[in-house]
């Protein structure tokens, strides 16, 4: 056995103190937001009735290559972070393999996930513009917990649109969000404009991210001293999550060890963009050349069988127009999908680092294959991991036992991004065997891919 320590972690003083924003280093950036009303690139101001400013401002920032991280939400970090770099040799041994897998753990919170990272960033930019109340949307729950537990913090009032079906699947989700204060109201609702007007066109729909997207902002921009926050996809929330991959690569560097290869799961991109920054910034600048893969589900494969177009972040179509890997703002999952990752598109970072190639590979996978690997993993690693995470391990375990083949000793990093804690009916279901696997057809995927937004002179 290696002398590397199952767990390596940092102290306080070594966490880093700075977000690092992947853009200022990107050959060519994302291409800009187009604002619906005017069909010309969106401006800053645009997006304050929305965003509170300062987070408004993260988001358009393409230029500022580090940005400190404030005091107070460097001590609400503190108490979570950092988190653990740890190595699975334990799941090594059970493979048979030469690879050294290594996997970035960040369940070590009442959340339950890395959704914290960013939740704490915008609660604190909210209050310190002296907003009064804050909406948002959730799929899996993870974010509303999260978000939840940081308003609690600041003394926030906070709503969340929880998608219906996933309400459904994880009352303990719900249950933990309302213990931290928040209203939870699932999505989409009578509550709503846009609620009311999905329900009469979808009638008995579970929903979707977009669906609930848009019934959070409706809700903001008609409330006075209200704001939207999101907990995925948007530029912003990349820059805060960017603490996960600075901490994994200081680990790394304590033991004298870099990744060959890095995996995350893929839904919005929040914790896959996170993972990746400092690694992806190596490869950018020439420094090093690791290989990236992203891994969806195959029932909501925007990266893999999405198109890389203008669309609208919600179903709604009142958010700016983003390029990026989408399969519609009219797409909806299917609501046997057990895990969140259920969004309709990509960041628009991670979408272009994809489209120019630097993030090397996507892969769609099955739900009940993602089971297969988190129960192995549970078995010999002793943490029963997210759904989502498990995308992630189940890349990770194939790349493994590509190296059993080979007989080449890659190192292997993964994105652990969370507990399945909250997710036991899913499990329940895999063990009883209840789970199943949906993939889209084209035929079904075309019905969204029609429905794209026309933009004169950019997309016809």
């Amino acid at each position: 056995m290696s002398d590397v320590p199952y767990r390596i972690y940092l102290s306080e003083e070594e966490m880093p103190h700075q977000w690092y924003n992947l853009r200022a280093d990107m050959k060519e950036l994302p291409d800009p937001y187009i604002n619906p009303a005017t069909m010309k690139e969106a401006k800053l101001e645009d997006l304050y009735p929305v965003f509170c400013q300062e987070l408004a401002k993260q988001e358009m920032d393409n230029e500022t290559r580090y940005i400190d991280i404030p005091e107070e939400v460097l001590n609400f970090y503190k108490i979570y972070r950092p988190s653990p770099l740890c190595r699975a040799y334990n799941l090594e041994k059970a493979l048979g393999t030469p690879a050294k897998i290594y996997y970035k753990f960040e369940g070590n919170n009442t959340s339950g996930s890395h959704k914290l990272n960013s939740a704490v960033a915008q609660v604190y930019y909210a209050k310190q513009q002296g907003i009064t109340s804050l909406t948002t949307e959730t799929g899996a729950g993870q974010w509303g917990t999260a978000l939840s537990e940081a308003c609690a913090y600041f003394g926030v009032p906070l709503t969340v649109y929880m998608v219906k079906v996933s309400s459904q699947q994880k009352p303990y989700r719900k249950a933990i969000i309302e213990t931290f204060g928040a209203k939870v109201i699932p999505s989409p609702s009578e509550t709503t404009e846009v609620g009311r007007s999905i329900l009469k066109k979808h009638p008995g729909t579970g929903g979707s991210l977009g669906c609930a997207i848009s019934e959070a902002i409706e809700k903001a921009v008609t409330t006075e001293g209200c704001r939207y926050v999101l907990g995925s996809v948007l530029n912003q929330v990349l820059l805060h999550q960017s603490i996960i991959g600075l901490e994994s690569k200081l680990a790394f560097e304590k033991i004298d060890e870099y990744p060959d290869i890095i995996i995350g799961c893929a839904g919005g991109g929040s914790n896959l963009g996170g993972l990746i920054a400092p690694f992806m910034q190596d490869k950018l600048l020439g420094k090093k050349n690791p290989y990236f893969i992203a891994v969806e589900p195959a029932s909501c494969p925007s990266m893999t069988r999405g198109k890389y177009v203008y669309d609208f972040c919600d179903t709604g179509k009142v958010t700016p127009m983003a390029r990026m890997y989408t399969l519609g703002s009219e797409f909806i999952p299917s609501p046997n999908h057990a895990g969140g990752l259920r969004y309709h598109g990509m960041s628009p970072i991670i979408s272009k680092l994809y489209h120019d190639e630097y993030l090397n590979e996507a892969r769609a996978v099955e739900q009940t294959k993602v089971f297969d690997a988190a129960t192995f993993f549970a078995k010999y690693e002793t943490i029963l991991p997210a759904p989502e995470s498990s995308h992630a391990i189940r890349a990770a375990i194939d790349e493994a036992l590509k190296c059993k083949e080979t007989g080449e000793a890659k190192t292997i990093l993964f994105g652990l991004t969370g507990t399945g804690y909250f997710d036991m009916q899913a499990y329940m279901n895999y063990n009883e065997k209840k789970l199943t696997d949906y993939i889209p057809t084209d035929a079904d995927l075309q019905k969204a891919f029609d429905l794209f937004p026309k933009i004169p002179g950019i997309q016809e």
